[in-house]
């Protein structure tokens, strides 16, 4: 069993109580499709209503106006008229603007985005990281944001965290990553994505298949699919070690970084 943390207290045996005290004032989190994350027989205002009146004890008219102060600040147009709507009258840009709206009610510490882009086509894509970009100034709140669409990381992200098969695999500042990766998977990842100022005929690709997360694993869970495997690679699991002190970037790999 794996152990969640925040400020210093475990997270995964606490009480309700505890972790209601946590929810939405503490962190808050946005699903990747708004419109099984709304309730589809309940208005908006309901909804974003009920928040304010289970976590801060408002009243509903004191609920309603902060509701409609909050879709104002998304970008809703129209918000004291919309605010009355159900989700299905909204379009999938504005639907995720309402999760947004909703998960910033109690102004929490840290914001988790899951995939929040991922029904969206490209314009409202970037609008929606405008708004988070937006957001992170005003609220003054910590954007975690679970994606992998490597260009939305490039353009929004601080700092990157890559993950495969629940491991980390390299850690740092977000143009240290991208400028010298220092992961295989890292850099197949980066390889795999199209750019702007190359031509391709066929894309890279990442050879191979994830792990199945059911069973248990000795080495790298990446070890199967890298390029540079070497034998220990399959049974003795990589400890995360700085790379560059300078940069802070780490990484979890038996490969020397000079023969990536």
């Amino acid at each position: 069993m794996g152990s969640v943390k925040y400020e210093s207290k475990e997270i995964l045996n606490a009480s309700e109580k505890e972790l209601n005290s946590i929810r939405s004032k503490k962190i808050s989190i946005i699903f990747q499709d708004p419109m099984t994350s709304l309730n589809p027989y309940m208005r908006i205002s309901d909804q974003l209503n009920e928040v304010l009146i289970h976590h801060k004890g408002m009243s509903n008219n004191e609920a309603m106006k902060e509701s409609i102060r909050m879709l104002d600040a998304v970008k809703i147009p129209e918000a004291k008229n919309r605010i009355s709507m159900f989700p299905h009258e909204f379009s999938g840009g504005m639907r995720q603007r309402v999760m947004i709206a909703m998960s910033l009610l109690c102004r929490p510490d840290i914001l988790i985005a899951d995939e929040p882009t991922t029904a969206l086509d490209v314009t409202v894509q970037a609008q929606i990281m405008d708004l988070f970009k937006d957001i992170q100034k005003e609220f003054r709140t910590s954007l975690i944001l679970i994606t992998h669409n490597m260009g939305i990381v490039a353009g929004t992200c601080s700092k990157t965290l890559v993950l495969y098969a629940g491991k980390v695999m390299e850690y740092g500042l977000t143009r240290d990553i991208f400028h010298q990766p220092s992961h295989p998977y890292t850099i197949g990842l980066l390889e795999a994505m199209p750019r702007l100022d190359k031509e391709y005929e066929v894309l890279k690709t990442i050879p191979g298949n994830p792990p199945n997360m059911m069973e248990a694993h000795q080495g790298c869970p990446f070890c199967s699919r890298c390029p540079s495997a070497i034998d220990k690679c399959s049974n003795i699991p990589p400890i995360l070690e700085m790379v560059n002190k300078n940069t802070q970037q780490q990484r979890s790999c038996h490969i020397p970084f000079g023969d990536l």
